[in-house]
């Protein structure tokens, strides 16, 4: 099964609980506005198949305590989702949080589909005037789903405000010179960062600018 890919790492911490392998579809169809990760926006590139995906991730799972999915939009692909959900569980029974800017109401016939392979969910669009004050959430307009029982265990401790625990950033840098961050953001904080960097006489482009083909820095997931 192809699925389009934006990237996958290991470990993400600021995804919910534990040492976590991120994985972020590529391509989404909402596009909030205010969205710090618009490079995942784009359709029709990074084009993998489920089982490299599987083949790069699977050494992590030994040590792995949960699984994110993010993106882009994960249910923009509803087949290739099923598809790598169904490939996960046949190899862990770590937990499983997906995000998605859809309301539920709209992908839970997909999520039915996964016959209990996701244990929680974030649902609804990044709505950047809305406030900001729950855990794992962008805007406190989106919804926290526990699905089953383990869901329950592990997110529901996550009801709560934001702790200062929580404002923290995964960061990871690739050979080609891109630094990712890994987490939700605070409205300005890329725009801190840039200020801070600039004050050190570095240049950084974040993907809520103008797209550049050099020097960025992405930031991720959209939340």
């Amino acid at each position: 099964m192809m699925l389009y890919l934006s990237r996958s790492h290991f470990p993400v911490t600021t995804l919910g609980p534990g040492r976590r392998i991120g994985i972020w579809f590529q391509g989404c169809s909402i596009r909030c506005k205010g969205c710090v990760s618009a490079d995942t926006w784009g359709t029709g590139k990074g084009g993998v198949s489920t089982d490299e995906i599987m083949n790069v991730i699977s050494p992590w799972l030994q040590e792995a305590e949960g699984i994110t999915i993010s993106g882009g939009e994960p249910f923009d692909q509803p087949e290739a989702l099923i598809h790598l959900l169904a490939q996960l569980r046949s190899k862990t029974s770590i937990d499983i949080l997906v995000y998605s800017g859809h309301p539920f109401e709209k992908i839970a016939p997909t999520v039915e589909k996964c016959q209990g392979a996701i244990d929680a969910l974030i649902s609804d669009p990044y709505d950047e005037n809305a406030p900001q004050t729950l855990a794992l959430r962008g805007s406190d307009n989106q919804r926290l789903h526990c699905l089953t029982l383990l869901g329950e265990t592990r997110f529901r401790p996550f009801e709560r405000a934001l702790k200062p625990s929580d404002k923290t950033f995964d960061i990871m840098f690739e050979e080609a010179g891109a630094i990712w961050l890994a987490g939700i953001p605070r409205r300005d904080d890329m725009r801190r960062l840039k200020t801070i960097l600039a004050k050190e006489g570095h240049l950084a482009v974040t993907t809520q600018d103008e797209r550049s083909t050099k020097g960025k820095i992405y930031d991720s997931p959209c939340p």
